[in-house]
This record gives C-alpha cells, sequence and structure tokens, in this order.
C-alpha cells in the first residue's frame, strides 16, 4: 500500500475523517492533507455510483504500488 504525504489506507476503507453523511471533517482546514487538496475528481474516477469508484481506487493503488 503506498504512503502518500504521511497517508495511507487501503482503497475502500473509510477515511477517518468522513463525517456520516461522507463530507469531509477537515475540508478547508489548514491541517488537511496536501494529497486530499490537490484530488481532483473526474467522471472517470467517480462513475456513476459509490461502488464504481471504489473499484477505480483499487485498480489505481494496484497499478501505483511501487
Amino acid at each position: 500500500m503506498p504512503l502518500i504525504n504521511g497517508i495511507s489506507k487501503p482503497a475502500g476503507v473509510r477515511c477517518v475523517q468522513l463525517t456520516p453523511d461522507n463530507a469531509c471533517a477537515i475540508f478547508g482546514h489548514p491541517d488537511r492533507p496536501a494529497v486530499c487538496a490537490s484530488l481532483q475528481p473526474a467522471a472517470e474516477m467517480c462513475g456513476d455510483n459509490r461502488e464504481q469508484a471504489l473499484r477505480w481506487l483499487g485498480y489505481m493503488e494496484r497499478h501505483t504500488t511501487p
């Protein structure tokens, strides 16, 4: 599992900063990780639903692991 800017978690594992309604609890805060702030969602990444988005994240994780 890659370590990016001090953050390492497998695809599909819920971020500890997500609120029950899937919002980022630290959005806009200075302690929000740079990797999160730099994420630019795209249609191919998000798909049509959560399952498709998680599938894409899993694919990216497998293909970017050193």
